[in-house]
């Protein structure tokens, strides 16, 4: 599976990745280097981070569901109070 971002997401990652190779690295880079850059990281290590966050979802949606019975549960047969339960009179 490819990661695929948006052209709009990815004109704003190469402005992103320009602007901090030149303020950290103090490297100057134009647009087709920082492109290259960013193909790169979306085929190299996008993925992990995918999967990762997949992950999370996982555990946060199968935490979720174990917890249905105590969040989405209504008591049965609970119009008459317990207390007011009649005796039948024999």
């Amino acid at each position: 599976m490819t990661i695929a971002i948006s052209d709009i997401a990815r004109t704003q990652s190469i402005a992103s990745l320009r602007r901090y190779l030149s303020e950290e690295l103090e490297q100057e880079v134009g647009e087709l280097k920082a492109g290259l850059m960013l193909d790169f990281i979306l085929k190299e290590i996008a993925p992990t981070i995918y999967n990762a966050a997949i992950g999370d979802a996982q555990v946060y949606l199968r935490d979720r569901v174990a917890d249905l019975d105590g969040a989405c549960s209504e008591p049965e047969f609970a119009y008459w109070p317990s207390s007011s339960v009649r005796r039948s009179s024999r």
